[in-house]
This record gives structure tokens, C-alpha cells and sequence, in this order.
């Protein structure tokens, strides 16, 4: 066990975190730091990540990945421990489970909502609509790589371990007495493979035994001088079969087999090679796992490391940020966030977790990968939280919000194409369980592309999620602009989609306008006038943002394509009669037809805001509706909203729509402060990556828009933020654009133009139209003046 210490490590120095958290609140921790120790010493620690101890627990190490192989780097001394995950390492396998009654509920249930009968409506959907989904289904790990070092004979000093973002390569390294000691850790996506490169200063100073384990006790292990084989079929039998191949190869010492390990004795250097693979997709593990060996074994480790950082520098290096700097830059990473706490300014800490964002999408979402999960595809244990599944109310789709607008289009792909692996599943449920046409999907689901519901109607009552996720293949075409793409890929998904809403809608009899359900507002509740908490309605708000947006959008694609004028107009008369947006007495968003008593007036979800973001219904030239959801976001806050960490991202994305930039700020330092843990994973709590990356677009959101036609520049800009720029962001329309202020004014503008549109740039009040050839480069000043 490593010894955990109660305080910070400073300079090999531990302050008592009692007293440090009572300095904290003298002066914050660069004070304290230089008054106890001077200036510091070390450089400035661009685009690291780092601490001075080994992580205490997994909410400290630090995560590596290629998409589909990832690790968590605790960095021990006398033990180190890499957690490892493959994207594809699930339980489960595809099941049909709709409730053979739901079909013939589906009247009564409307029937009884309309009454106002709510909690006898909702009683019979749970009866007679929910699924029976009896085959589970979960993300697991992949198992542990365990490496047990010898004793050391002098105590450590000049302990470091950090992730270096610029490179996505993880490092260790401590003195003994007079040998330095270091690790290197990265999983490339050219080699498919996890890296783990150990070496000395001295020779022959390297003895440790490696080891694979896989928690349940199930797992298979072959052993040889040149490594080790672990194999399991996971869940008993009903999961996927899985393979774990780990090379060793040393120079100098020798390597032998040891019981249940393989031992290193003198070695100068020793380099781990782990492949992995299961029969996700019919492959056979084993086979797959050595064949992914055989190709990379003729490199060297250097090769390979150069390979990794070409690779994934030619996604990350396209942005560009700088806020500035402060001496906080200089210390820990978790340091910085206590600093923070105590109200300590670091504009480049919000850098670091911007470019952290970005690290994690390229790192857990790759084409030809499944899309990222609630957890990316970094999650311990055989039981992660909410079995890190793909939660489609809001959270999957969160993590693909800074995809398109961070430079990183490609990492949507993943993402885009498990949406059109839903519909076939999705058709079924919509005839089996509505007897309706297109194709539906409900709140959640897996890698085996479940559409049907089950569980409590609170959640899952709620037949929005393949609407919602259709409008990212749209968004997809607005940043490419790729006609084949829109008319092969995302086109069919939009039109299905659209025609089990258009099919689903049905006539309210008091106001004869267009209505969905029986829905709910996820995952909310209201109270009754009989006084009961109830949870399905007829039209709530947010369906109908998600529906009307989808039918524009897809007479928008139609007409791109010259085709299904009959549909176009259908869908035309559709949005007609659907009904509007409504503002309630008290002048906010109303989320339900009625305005009900809400016992949870703090609810994570603030689905009724959709419009707003990522939606563009609420928007400049709907001024009151605009007002009303300022007022609904404010009640939502007053009553404790924002408390998970992806929550607090949404609401970073809601304020600067607004055009709100301290308080989008506010909300940015409340998410670093409240719900982000040190190694600067989101926290829900528990963990959940949708917050990093909802964060991460609300950054870019901050700085510049693109939602109507027009670029807005600096729409959020907070006043902290007096000199900066941000390089390489990306607008619908296909634009490239970077940005530089000074003194919070905005100093240049510079836009590619991929596609050659026509290019409307907005700021402050200021308008500048001009035309744009393809591929060609225009500079603008703080005027919106051309200068080049």
C-alpha cells in the first residue's frame, strides 16, 4: 500500500492539510507556496496535467486512451496499478422486450392525461407500457495490469506524475538516492495497443513482477517468459468473450515465470506491450489480440511513440487557446483546484480543462469505435454507475456537444453511426409497441441498440431520444456540408425519425393543437391539484422543441436534395398546429401544459431549455421568450439547480446564449469548484464525462456562435478574461475560425473557409457580410475591417 498523505507535497515538504486549508483562506495557495518556499522553481507546466504523489484512489489517476483501448494511471511506487477498459468488454446480448399491452394502453393512457387523471394515467403506463428487460447489460473492465516493484533502498524524492495533453503520453518519475526512475504510459490508435516504457538511470536497476487480474475470479492466465494471456467470457457465459495479450520486453536482466507472474530481475529498461480485443463484433479475441502483436512487433519503442503523438497531434493541435497565465501554473493540478475553491484567480487552469476536453474526445471516441459512453471508456469494476451506458435524454448527446465546434468532427462519427444502428431496432418498437411507422428510441441504451423502455415511467416514458439524437446528424452536415453524407447517412435516419413524431403527435381536445405523449420532462416531476407527485403528461415542452426542431431540419435536408415534396409539406402543416412554447404567469418557460407545483424546483434537467441549447428556437428575435428563459434558468439556480456536475456544464452552454458572460464564467468556476475531481474528471457525482465535455463546449460557446447564419464573435466574452485567443474553432457554414482580443475588445479575426459560403461575421452590434471562395484565408481587425 502506498502511504497517503494528509497534506500536499511541496518541494518534498508536506504541509498539514489543516493548516493549509486555514492559509487557504488567508492568501490562497501561490501565496502561501512562495512565502513558505519562495517563487517556485519548476517551469511552467504548459498543458499538463500533474501531482507529486501517486494517486490515492481512481478519481486521481489518469486516463489514456485510442477509442477503444484506455487505461488509469495510479502511479505507485512500491505498487502501480493500471486500471484497463476496451470499449466492447459488455455484458448482455440483443433482446426484444416490449410489453405486448403497451399498444393497447396507449389510448387509455392519453385518454386518462387529458382527464387530468395523471396518477391513474401513470399507473397504467408502468402496468401495461414499461418493458420487462431481463437480460443485463453493463460496460465493465478490462482488468488490471499490476506491477509489484522491489523494495527501494533509499527514500524518494522529486516525485512526479503527470499526463502531458500536447503529446497524450502519461509519465512517473521519482528519485532514489541517486537513480531516477521513470514510466512512460500511452495507447496509440495507429498500433491499437497500450505502451507502458520503464527505465533507470542506473543499469540493471529494474525488478518488479508483472501481473493481469480481472475482478469476479472468472478470468483465465497463461504465463511465458515473453508475457501473459488472460481470457474470460464474461457475466457466466452472456457477455462477451475477451482477450488481453501483454508483451514484456526487457534489455538487460532477465525475464522469468514466477508462480502467477512474470518477474523482471536487472533490467535496463523493460517496454510493455498490451493488446486486447473481445467477439463484439464476431472476431475471435485471441486470435485478434496476437495478430495485433504480430504486426506492430518489428518496431521499435521510439517508433512507436513517434507514430502515437503524429497521430493524435493531427486532431489536437487544430485548437488553440490561451486566457493567460498566472504562478498558479506552476504548481499541482490538484493544488490549483483547492486554490480555486478559496477564490484564487488561474485563467489557464480553464486552458487546461478545455484542451482536457478535447484530450478525452479524441482518446475515447475514434472512428470506427463505438461512441464515447457515460464514462468515455475509462470505468472501473464489473458494476459502474448507471452501468456507464448510453443515456440518450441528454447525456450522450453532451458528449458530443464540443465535437463539431472544437475541430474534431471525425470523433462525432462514432456517434453519428450508432444512431443509424438503432433504427432497425428502433422500427420494431414503434410498430410493436406505439403501431406506429419511422423509428423511435426511449432514454437509454446500449452496444446491442435497444429501443424498447422499461423501468420507472418518471424516466423512461419518454420516446424523445432517437428524435433528439437525429439532430446531430444534421449538425454534422451543417459544419461538412458533405451532400453525399446528408442524403446516404443522415437524411433516412432524420426521416424516420420524423415520421413516427408526425405519427405520434395527437389533438389536444381543449386547445386542438398537436401534442406528444404520454411523455414526461426528464427526469422531473410535478405535484397534482389533488396533491400527488405525478410525472407524465400530455405535451411537455421539451418534446415539442426536439420535434419541431427535427421536422425543420429535415425540410431543410429535403430541399437540399430535391426530394419528398409530399413530406415536405406535410411536415409543414405538422409545425403548423404544433403546439407553441408557452410562457406561464410568472413569466418563465413553462415545462409542462399545465403550470403544476414543482417539488423538485432544482431538477438537474432543465429540459424545457432545450431550445435554447443546443437548440436554437429561443434566439435574438424572440426576445420574450428569451427574458421567460433567463427567468427559468434564475428560479432553477435559487433552488439549488446546477448540484451535478454535467448539469452545471448545460447551464455554462445556457448562459452564454444568452449573451451572458460572468455568469457563464460564475458557473464555469462553480463546475471546477463543486463538481470536478483531481484528476479533472466530472463529477456527477460519481464520475460521468458529459460534464467535461458539456464544459468544453460551453467555452467555445462563450467565445464564439453559430447557430443562426450569422458568426458571433465574443458573445460571452467575461470581463476575467481581458486578453486572450482562441485558434482553429469551427462555425456552421463551414469556417475555420481564430479569434485574439485585448483589453476585452475584440483585436482580429481570421476565417478559412472550407466550403466557400457566404460569410457573416457579427460583433457588438457590428455586421460584416462577405463572399468566400473555398479553401481561402481573410483577416479581419476589431472593426470587422478586411486587412488582407
Amino acid at each position: 500500500m502506498e502511504k497517503k498523505h494528509k497534506g500536499i507535497l511541496v518541494q518534498d515538504r508536506i504541509i498539514a492539510s489543516g493548516s493549509l486549508k486555514y492559509l487557504f483562506s488567508l492568501a490562497g495557495l501561490i501565496l502561501v507556496a512562495a512565502a513558505v518556499y519562495g517563487q517556485p522553481k519548476a517551469p511552467y507546466n504548459k498543458m499538463k496535467i500533474w501531482f507529486n504523489h501517486p494517486a490515492h484512489d481512481w478519481n486521481e489517476a489518469l486516463p489514456v486512451g485510442n477509442g477503444i483501448l484506455g487505461a488509469m494511471l495510479f502511479g505507485g511506487i512500491t505498487n502501480e496499478r493500471l486500471q484497463m477498459n476496451e470499449e466492447s468488454v459488455w455484458t448482455g446480448k440483443p433482446e426484444d422486450f416490449v410489453n405486448p399491452m403497451a399498444k393497447a394502453a396507449l389510448p387509455e393512457v392519453r385518454k386518462l392525461l387529458f382527464a387530468g387523471k395523471y396518477a391513474e394515467a401513470q399507473k397504467l403506463a408502468q402496468e401495461k407500457m414499461m418493458g420487462d428487460k431481463k437480460v443485463w447489460s453493463t460496460y465493465q473492465t478490462l482488468g488490471d495490469l499490476l506491477l509489484g516493484f522491489d523494495e527501494l533502498e533509499e527514500p524518494v524524492s522529486e516525485y512526479r506524475r503527470e499526463l502531458d495533453l500536447e503529446t497524450a503520453v502519461a509519465r512517473v518519475s521519482y528519485k532514489s538516492g541517486s537513480i531516477r526512475y521513470s514510466r512512460e504510459v500511452f495507447a496509440s490508435a495507429p498500433a491499437r495497443a497500450l505502451f507502458v516504457k520503464l527505465s533507470a538511470s542506473k543499469p540493471g536497476s529494474l525488478n518488479f513482477s508483472i501481473t493481469l487480474s480481472r475482478p469476479g475470479n472468472q478470468a483465465k492466465y497463461e504465463y511465458n517468459s515473453s508475457g501473459i494471456i488472460m481470457t474470460e467470457h464474461t457475466a457466466a457465459g452472456t457477455g462477451v468473450k475477451l482477450a488481453a495479450r501483454l508483451r514484456v520486453l526487457n534489455e538487460g536482466g532477465n525475464i522469468s515465470v514466477r508462480g502467477e507472474s512474470v518477474r523482471v530481475e536487472k533490467a535496463d529498461s523493460v517496454t510493455l506491450i498490451l493488446t486486447a480485443a473481445t467477439d463484439y463484433r464476431g472476431n475471435d479475441p485471441i486470435q485478434t489480440s496476437s495478430e495485433m502483436q504480430d504486426v506492430i512487433a518489428g518496431k521499435n519503442y521510439e517508433v512507436q511513440r513517434s507514430e502515437h503523438i503524429s497521430d493524435y497531434q493531427h486532431y489536437f493541435k487544430r485548437v488553440d487557446l490561451n486566457l493567460g497565465v498566472t504562478n498558479a501554473a506552476y504548481f499541482p493540478t490538484d493544488s490549483r483546484l483547492d486554490a480555486l475553491r478559496m477564490g484564487n484567480s488561474d485563467p489557464d487552469l480553464f486552458k487546461l480543462y478545455y484542451q482536457f476536453g478535447r484530450y478525452l474526445l479524441i482518446s475515447s471516441s475514434r472512428p470506427g469505435s463505438l461512441p464515447a459512453n457515460l464514462q468515455g471508456i475509462w470505468a472501473d469494476g464489473l458494476t459502474p454507475p448507471w452501468s456507464a451506458d448510453y443515456h440518450i435524454n441528454i447525456n450522450i448527446q453532451m458528449n458530443y456537444w464540443p465535437a463539431e465546434i472544437t475541430n474534431l468532427s471525425e470523433m462525432h462519427l462514432p456517434f453519428l453511426e450508432f444512431i443509424n444502428a438503432l433504427r432497425p431496432d428502433g422500427r420494431k418498437t414503434a410498430r410493436d409497441m406505439y403501431g406506429l411507422s419511422g423509428t423511435v428510441a426511449h432514454f437509454t441504451t446500449d452496444p446491442w441498440y435497444f429501443t424498447e423502455t422499461y423501468g420507472k415511467t418518471q424516466w423512461a416514458m419518454w420516446p424523445m431520444g432517437m428524435a433528439w439524437s437525429c439532430r446531430h446528424l444534421w449538425e454534422h452536415y451543417l459544419f461538412n456540408g458533405d451532400k453525399i453524407y446528408l442524403n446516404g447517412k443522415a437524411y433516412p435516419a432524420m426521416k424516420e425519425a420524423a415520421s413516427f413524431c408526425m405519427a405520434w403527435l395527437c389533438k389536444h381536445p381543449a386547445s386542438g393543437k398537436l401534442v406528444s405523449g404520454p411523455s414526461i420532462s426528464p427526469e422531473n416531476t410535478f405535484r397534482t391539484a389533488g396533491g400527488e407527485i405525478a410525472t407524465m403528461v400530455m405535451g411537455p415542452t421539451m418534446d415539442h422543441m426536439i420535434i419541431r426542431e427535427l421536422l425543420q431540419n429535415t425540410i431543410s435536408a429535403a430541399e437540399i436534395l430535391g426530394k419528398d415534396a409530399a413530406l415536405t409539406k406535410k411536415m409543414r402543416a405538422v409545425l403548423k398546429d404544433l403546439a407553441p412554447t408557452r410562457i406561464g404567469a410568472d413569466g418563465r418557460i413553462m415545462e409542462w401544459t399545465e403550470e403544476f407545483d414543482e417539488p423538485e424546483p432544482g431538477h438537474r434537467h432543465i429540459s424545457h431549455l432545450f431550445g435554447l441549447y443546443p437548440g436554437h428556437e429561443l434566439n435574438g428575435r424572440s426576445p420574450e421568450l428569451m427574458s421567460a428563459a433567463r427567468k427559468t434558468l434564475e428560479f432553477r439556480l435559487k433552488n439549488g439547480g446546477g448540484h451535478t456536475g454535467w448539469s452545471r456544464a448545460w447551464i455554462i452552454n445556457f448562459f452564454a446564449r444568452l449573451n451572458n458572460g460572468e455568469e457563464a464564467y460564475q458557473n464555469l468556476v462553480a463546475l471546477l469548484s463543486k463538481s470536478t475531481l483531481p484528476n479533472l474528471f466530472d463529477n456527477h457525482p460519481p464520475f460521468q464525462i458529459d460534464g467535461n465535455f458539456g464544459a468544453t463546449a460551453g467555452i467555445t460557446e462563450m467565445l464564439l456562435q453559430s447557430q443562426d447564419t450569422d458568426i458571433d464573435l465574443l458573445p460571452a466574452l467575461p470581463v476575467v478574461w481581458q486578453k486572450g485567443y482562441i485558434h482553429g474553432i469551427v462555425a456552421r457554414g463551414g469556417f475555420e475560425v481564430d479569434i485574439d482580443w485585448d483589453n476585452g475588445e475584440l483585436r482580429e479575426v481570421k476565417v478559412l473557409s472550407r466550403l466557400g459560403n457566404s460569410c457573416t461575421l457579427n460583433y457588438r452590434g457590428k455586421k460584416y457580410t462577405f463572399k468566400t471562395k473555398k479553401a481561402q484565408r481573410y483577416k479581419l481587425n476589431g472593426s470587422l475591417e478586411m486587412t488582407d
